[in-house]
């Protein structure tokens, strides 16, 4: 009898025992082909001989150094790497465990930046609709995802919620891409407006919404539209790229796509590819000089912020993306990709949108094409296509509540960037497979 607190109670899981490349193998011997990146994490797969390297050499030197006390040489280096990446002007890097942690402090200093400048009525934050943040409370508070927040909702601090930028679902038959999604993005000034400007603190947005949706993008124009609207309320950005961050997308930084750049930016998932537990929140000099220069003291903390294991990690993962070029054929192959999901699953009769960018596709199933209307929560299809893709080998990322966090299921698919063009093959013939079988018991 297990001990181990599962993430379903009634789930009987296989055990993972090695990793080969784009492959995860079970106790038996099964392989699966991992192309959800297990949430978008195994940007290299599970065998880097470089990134194991850098974990045991940095094992062998220092495992840990209380950043109370200490810094270290891999999470200054890396600190370093990320901001000579990083747009705008993002200056300083902080180091946490994962995603969660990462936006938790963003909200943070968002609030301190305000404090710090002597505006303690800022306090509102806005951030949209099908959204996902992280499980912390915070960011659970943050993220706008109905179904996540439902038992929790007693606990949450107030955070508005404006429309996402959903094209698929929300665009008007009579608008424009453009118009679509200047209309949708100046719902945040009526909201900052609705609030009070001096009392909103900031926005957070996933550039790319992940796991709540499945990879749904912004339309052209939106984020600069967005950009604007915070620059002029003093109103800070935060862009949650923690799932489609680290070359996900087809860029190092997913907001590049979009030509802006945020005030704080969380990162985590690809930036330790698996082989660690790390994520960050970049901020730019402004804020920092304002903490600086004022109180001095960040009001936050983890006991393994900057693990120099950790810090690692993510150096060798990044610097193995841009010596390898990574990022440039993470994009490439993403093109391939959906080309390859296109030519199989485009005249689907229940495939109403396929989508995405890099290598993070999202496969929206509909009951009616024409209508766009989804299937019937209750017969949970994202569970049976999960389940059929990985009996089949095939682990992909399946969700329901699409539209509002109970109707809609989608297909997330985030390959390790080294996947082939035989694996992509792979790929969709046994998520057609999936499919097909979960339909047929429909």
């Amino acid at each position: 009898m297990s001990h181990v607190f599962p993430r379903h109670t009634k789930a009987d899981l296989p055990t993972a025992v090695a990793g080969d490349g784009c492959y995860l193998i079970d106790a038996n011997g099964k392989r699966y082909f991992d192309g959800s990146g297990g949430a978008a994490v195994s940007c290299l797969g599970h065998s880097d001989a470089a990134v194991i390297r850098a974990v045991q050499d940095q094992v062998g030197k220092l495992a840990f150094a209380h950043t109370g006390f200490m810094t270290s040489e891999p999470a200054e280096a890396l600190a370093d790497l990320l901001i000579s990446q990083a747009p705008g002007d993002l200056d300083r890097v902080y180091f946490v465990s994962g995603g969660s942690e990462a936006t938790e402090a963003a909200i943070k200093l968002a609030r301190q930046y305000h404090l710090e400048r002597g505006e303690p009525a800022r306090r509102h934050l806005i951030a949209r609709r099908q959204s996902y943040h992280g499980n912390t409370l915070g960011a659970l508070a943050a993220g706008g995802n109905a179904w996540r927040r439902q038992q929790f909702d007693p606990l949450l601090i107030g955070v508005s919620h404006i429309a996402p930028c959903y094209e698929y679902a929300e665009r008007k038959p009579d608008e424009s891409a453009f118009d679509y999604g200047q209309r949708v993005a100046n719902e945040l000034e009526a909201e900052i407006l609705r609030l009070g400007p001096e009392t909103v603190m900031a926005f957070m947005a996933e550039p790319v919404v992940g796991a709540t949706s499945g990879a749904v993008a912004p339309v052209a124009g939106y984020f600069k539209r967005i950009r604007e609207i915070c620059d002029q309320y003093g109103v800070l950005l935060i862009l949650d790229e923690v799932m489609c961050g680290m070359g996900r997308t087809g860029h190092l930084f997913a907001c590049d796509a979009d030509g802006i750049a945020p005030d704080i930016l969380c990162i985590a998932k690809g930036l330790g590819a698996g082989y660690q537990p790390i994520g960050a929140m970049l901020c730019s000099g402004q804020i920092y000089d304002a903490v600086a220069k004022g109180s001095g003291f960040f009001q936050h903390g983890h006991t393994y912020i900057g693990h120099p294991v950790a810090t690692a990690a993510g150096l060798a993962v990044v610097e193995q993306m841009l010596s390898r070029d990574l990022v440039s054929r993470c994009a490439s192959m993403g093109e391939q990709l959906q080309a390859a999901l296109v030519d199989r699953f485009g005249d689907h009769p229940h495939v109403g949108d396929i989508r995405g960018r890099g290598l993070f596709r999202g496969i929206e199933l509909v009951a009616d094409r024409g209508t766009k209307s989804p299937f019937d929560p209750v017969l949970g299809l994202a569970a049976r296509i999960k389940r059929a893709s990985f009996d089949g080998g095939l682990i992909c990322y399946p969700m329901s509540g699409t539209r509002d966090g109970r109707q809609g299921d989608h297909i997330l698919l985030a390959p390790p960037f080294i996947i082939s063009q035989p694996q992509i093959t792979e790929v969709v013939d046994k998520l057609d497979l999936a499919i097909t079988q979960a339909l047929a018991t429909v």
